[in-house]
């Protein structure tokens, strides 16, 4: 039964979302407290996390927050990163894949192969390998659509299947060195931005931050909606100019911001573009979070779950590309090891939830630069990658407790 004292708290709750508009910044912070108090805590934890990392690491080794270590901070990030994209979007929809690395591994076979012993441009080593991802992730929407296998019976049947494939493609060498003057390696391993191109990019993201809220509260206010603050778009565009600007201009005390990485944050940009702003992003939240009541609200829910699992082996397959091309090689180990946990776990750690629906894109961006700065901070301190596991698992449950946490806490809110 709803107490008085629930109901004063969800009236009161409603009451500060409307003042948002009204109050501006005061507002603001208002919306973030109920936000907060109702369990949604959204990458809070993540940032803090990461922001803590840094300083413990910087205390223990002062070359962590170098230039140089930064930029080959961001390169060692980009590739597995990549996948992570791809790991996000799964999860979102409540569903799992655990062949990401070894699909990954195939499109580094497929593109040595391509390039040494068939002689094919970069380009369409590149387009084959996609091509074929593509095709591993509509067998696997099949399968799990038409015939209701789970999608971690699939993937880990995947898992096995393509690093076989991955092995026969190889040959009997099982290493392929990649022609260092290729288009893919330089990319990987040798492309920086010139300081004057970051700066553009920079202002260009800026415009495209405060341009897209601009035009959001426009259609809010055509609908009757209440819209944000003005002062408060101002104040983000700002601190992101600033941010960007500081930054751009450190790593260029070294080699600068590393054309990969900057490939990897538009995949991000892109993606959470089109899970915010369109239908079918709409549709992915709403799936991950009821597939029943989606289906009951028209939603195509197959053709959700089959285009997921695409771009879920899509983004391994270019992850593996970007692997291999910094790597200059496609060998056995490409794709193996420890590939598909830290994918899987920066996704997570990164704040999409495991139970479907809640997450953004940015967790893949957030989660490997947890994992990969407790990685690099570990090795430039010359412990034991043993250690690099355990923190990492320890960080890992730790993200999946505040999730739980959370969860819990926006059930009591709503039953409040």
């Amino acid at each position: 039964m709803t107490t008085p004292t629930n109901q004063t708290l969800k009236a009161t709750d409603r009451q500060d979302e409307r003042l948002i508009e009204r109050e501006g910044i005061r507002g603001a912070v208002r919306g973030f407290g109920v936000r907060v108090r109702g369990g949604d805590l959204g990458s809070l934890p993540v940032v803090i996390g990461l922001v803590l990392i840094w300083i413990i690491f910087q205390l223990l080794n002062p070359n962590f927050l170098s230039a140089n270590n930064l930029v080959n901070l961001a390169l060692q990030s980009a590739a597995t990163g990549t996948i992570a994209i791809g790991v996000v979007l799964v999860l979102l929809v409540a569903q799992i894949d655990l062949s990401i690395g070894s699909i990954s591994g195939l499109a580094a076979a497929i593109l040595g192969v391509g390039l040494t012993q068939l002689n094919w441009p970069v380009w369409l080593a590149i387009l084959v390998a996609l091509a074929v991802g593509a095709a591993i992730g509509l067998l696997y929407g099949l399968l799990f659509t038409r015939f209701g296998v789970p999608t971690f019976v699939i993937t880990l049947a995947g898992l096995l299947a393509f690093l076989g494939l991955q092995l026969r493609v190889l040959g009997p060498n099982g290493s392929i060195n990649l022609p260092y003057d290729s288009w893919i390696v330089q990319f990987a391993t040798g492309m920086f931005l010139p300081p004057w191109l970051a700066y553009t990019i920079s202002g260009l993201a800026v415009i495209g931050l405060f341009g897209t809220d601009w035009l959001r509260d426009r259609r809010r206010a055509k609908a009757g909606l209440s819209t944000g603050s003005m002062t408060v778009m101002l104040i983000k565009a700002g601190l992101l100019l600033v941010v960007l600007v500081l930054a751009v201009s450190y790593l260029a005390q070294d080699r600068g911001v590393g054309l990969m990485f900057v490939f990897f944050v538009v995949m991000v940009v892109v993606m959470n573009f089109f899970l915010t702003r369109t239908k079918w992003g709409r549709s992915v939240y709403a799936v991950g979070g009821n597939v029943e009541a989606a289906r009951r609200a028209g939603i195509r829910v197959n053709r959700v779950y089959i285009s997921v699992l695409m771009l879920g082996t899509m983004f391994a397959t270019l992850g593996g590309l970007l692997a291999a091309g910094r790597l200059t090689s496609a060998s056995l180990s490409s794709g193996g090891g420890d590939v598909n946990l830290l994918a899987i776990a920066s996704a997570v750690i990164g704040g999409t939830s495991l139970f479907g629906g809640r997450g953004s894109a940015y967790s893949a961006l957030l989660g490997i630069m947890v994992i990969q700065s407790i990685s690099n901070g570990l090795t430039l301190l010359s412990l034991d990658s043993s250690i690099r596991y355990m923190v990492t698992g320890a960080v890992l449950l730790l993200a999946v407790i505040i999730d739980s946490l959370s969860r819990r806490s926006r059930a009591s809110h709503g039953q409040a």
